[in-house]
């Protein structure tokens, strides 16, 4: 597919939304919107069998969401991923990792947005305060064992996908890095 123009319809701090004419591989023409953000880290803050979730107020879902600490830049600057990672831990949850191991790429919604994700382990944790930005002010944080994440997201509890899809690298990482 070969894109023959490009407009701007929408911007703000967090993203930009835009409508691309484009040329299909049969000579068709076609319009695609996208959705540009900047990638983002996700943290899976991991003590032994627990691991540190944030949760909260999620405006589009109307609903309140346990998920692992993750977040792009502010005003969709461009931010090298383990650099992020350690700012979104920090910012989030307060806690820093002795060691940051990133253990995959996630794709949020390749079919309308141009954003990447990369996954990171932080281990060897330390607490410290949280310096969260004003839109996460409700947010809570808690410790839960792997059991009770997976129970959570059988209950549908944890229903972010890059949290589950996380979680899943997680394992393999595991597998592929036995302790």
């Amino acid at each position: 597919m070969q894109q023959t123009s490009s407009r701007e319809v929408y911007a703000n701090p967090w993203m930009t939304v835009r409508e691309d004419g484009v040329r299909r591989a049969d000579g068709s023409d076609g319009i695609y919107g996208v959705v540009d953000k900047p990638d983002y880290a996700l943290v899976i803050p991991l003590d032994g069998d627990r691991l540190h979730l944030v949760e909260q107020f999620r405006y589009p879902l109307g609903l309140r969401r346990w998920e692992f600490p993750q977040g792009t830049a502010p005003d969709r600057l461009e931010v090298e991923p383990t650099e992020l990672a350690v700012r979104e831990l920090r910012e989030e949850t307060g806690l820093r990792a002795a060691s940051l191991v990133e253990i995959g790429t996630l794709d949020v919604a390749p079919g309308i947005s141009s954003q990447r994700g990369r996954v990171f382990l932080a281990t060897g944790l330390t607490p410290g305060e949280h310096e969260r930005e004003s839109e996460e002010q409700d947010m809570r944080a808690a410790w839960f064992s792997r059991a009770e994440f997976e129970k959570m997201i059988a209950a549908a509890e944890v229903t972010d996908a890059q949290s589950v899809a996380a979680y899943t690298l997680l394992l393999l990482h595991e597998r592929r890095n036995p302790a």
